[in-house]
């Protein structure tokens, strides 16, 4: 059996592009807060805007909602979920436990290569933070971070950071919003270079979690004022 038999001439692969693409311009708006946590999206509206059906736009709903991002109601629909300060607290101390653990592990193959490459990125992301989207920039600091818990060489802990990456998507937008010096958030990853370079586990663990708790901090005091 080919596999324009089983996919319907390849119909169920278009739509299934198609929702993921709609997934990806509803997460998009959510992380701009073009859509600000607990308002309802309108599936009617949003298929007349993007023209197409209501059916990919109610799966990429249903997408987004498996990731964290939208929350359903019954006979309601939809609505971009907002994060009350002990789910925010929940996340950060998960991606803490995660990263630290990376952290002890990496530290002990660090090399020079692995070394020039989370440069390379600090360095990206500074260029990024002056210039380009928010989005964009929340995407580079992501992708150092997973390049930190990749480098430590444990798939397990790299796929328990991945399925909170997008939850990490809002924790990183707020920090952004609600941080005195937004664009500080990517010069301050220059400290966990220096603990690496160190060799030193204990200047490790101390600045992954100062490095993390600021942010804790600045995303829970934010949410707590508003």
């Amino acid at each position: 059996m080919t596999a324009s038999h089983v996919s319907g001439s390849g119909k169920v692969i278009q739509q299934r592009n198609l929702v993921e693409q709609v997934a990806d311009f509803l997460t998009q708006a959510i992380i701009s807060q073009h859509y600000v946590p607990g308002e309802r999206l309108s599936e009617v509206q949003l298929a007349r805007d993007l023209g197409i059906s209501r059916a990919p736009v109610r799966e990429a709903a249903r997408l987004l909602e498996s990731r964290g991002l939208l929350v359903s109601q019954p006979r309601r629909g939809f609505f971009v979920r907002a994060l009350v300060a002990t789910e925010l607290n929940d996340i950060f101390d998960l991606r803490l436990c995660l990263e630290r653990h990376a952290l002890a592990h990496l530290v002990e193959n660090y090399d020079t290569e692995k070394e020039l490459a989370l440069r390379r990125q600090v360095e990206l992301m500074c260029e990024v933070a002056l210039k380009d989207s928010d989005s964009r920039k929340i995407e580079e600091d992501l992708l150092f971070h997973r390049m930190l818990i990749a480098f430590a060489g444990n798939r397990r802990l790299l796929r328990a950071f991945d399925d909170i990456t997008h939850e990490l998507r809002l924790c990183i937008a707020l920090i952004g919003k609600t941080h005195a010096e937004p664009d500080s958030i990517a010069t301050s990853h220059w400290a966990l270079l220096d603990a690496l370079a160190s060799g030193d586990p204990g200047h490790c663990h101390k600045a992954i979690d100062y490095h993390i708790g600021v942010a804790q901090h600045f995303v829970v005091k934010g949410i707590g004022e508003a």
